[in-house]
């Protein structure tokens, strides 16, 4: 009986119980940033894995599409297409070499893959430029799994192939980026630049300051960045593009905010090494995954905003008759 009576009157047991409910309450405020980060990658990149279909590519396109293959320095071989500008050089890929149209190396968003920038690809082609386009590792059919220094290897290895398989000089190479690609490309950019074998131009569509400003304006409420691993800091890196720079961005854009593109773009040079001014181009009605659609009415800004900066690359050649 004294036994039972001092446990119940045992003065610690509030204080574990209380210890219990601060453990439990700090277990459930941990949890969102505990996942968060177990599973940020999943956040971040959205691949679809499938094999594209280059012949209802070319129906869709109208043009001559050709299944190309770089390797990543990491051993990953890299599945992609190039799709030669308008006129004789559509029937092989010898007119990426032979002439002296700009070649448009396009890097994608964070989700698809390349057959969903059919649109983007056209408006290139009837620009009467050429492009390449190669999905990233663990997108499409292509193996490995994304991180940002993953994909910073496999654009390397589409510079590579554009340079030393194709024979194309860098001086007719624009490299183009849409949303997270933007990233990738400005990183690619910035790298050659500063290793002195510049790119022809940097086209930007859509592209945020850094994944850590545009995953802090998706979720205050966490310590986005504390933890974010994958950071694509366009911002700190593009002063050091010094090749000629156009941007455009949709000013309805609620996925990366309209001022974030406008942020990135003021801290580029005012001007190329060469002397040509950086370009910005605000898409008023668009949003960031609507660019393509007519009914934004973004398609015309789109297409000047590329052909400027196209138009400083070489002389346009006209497409032989078809």
């Amino acid at each position: 009986m004294m036994s039972t009576a001092s446990s119940a009157g045992d003065p610690t047991k509030p204080v574990r119980s209380g210890r219990r409910r601060v453990i439990l309450l700090l277990v459930l405020c941990l949890q969102p940033i505990l996942l968060f980060v177990a599973f940020q990658r999943r956040l971040i990149y959205h691949p679809l894995r499938e094999t594209p279909d280059p012949q209802r590519a070319m129906v869709a396109l109208r043009a001559r599409i050709f299944s190309v293959h770089a390797t990543t320095d990491d051993g990953l071989t890299l599945n992609g297409w190039a799709i030669p500008a308008p006129g004789d050089g559509e029937s092989d890929l010898t007119a990426l070499v032979s002439d002296v149209r700009p070649v448009c190396l396009w890097f994608n968003g964070n989700a698809g893959h390349r057959a969903h920038r059919l649109p983007q690809i056209s408006l290139i082609h009837k620009r009467n430029a050429h492009a390449i386009i190669f999905d990233y590792r663990g997108y499409a059919e292509n193996p490995g799994r994304p991180s940002e220094e993953g994909l910073a290897r496999d654009a390397r290895a589409a510079w590579r192939f554009v340079r030393e398989e194709l024979k194309v000089p860098a001086g007719r190479i624009v490299v183009c980026g849409e949303s997270l690609g933007g990233g990738v490309a400005t990183r690619l950019a910035a790298d050659l630049c500063a290793e002195g074998t510049p790119p022809a131009g940097l086209f930007l569509q859509a592209t945020f300051s850094s994944l850590v400003d545009a995953g802090a304006y998706h979720y205050p409420y966490l310590p986005v960045r504390w933890v974010l691993r994958d950071r694509f800091d366009s911002l700190s890196r593009i002063p050091d593009v010094t090749c000629p720079i156009a941007a455009v961005h949709g000013r309805q854009d609620r996925i990366v905010p309209f001022q974030q593109g406008k942020t990135l773009f003021a801290a580029a040079p005012a001007a190329s090494k060469s002397g040509v001014p950086r370009s910005f181009t605000e898409l008023p009605e668009a949003g960031h995954n609507d660019i393509m659609d007519p009914a934004a009415g973004a398609i015309g800004l789109w297409t000047e905003s590329l052909s400027g900066l196209l138009d400083r690359v070489a002389v346009p050649v006209e497409p032989a008759a078809r």
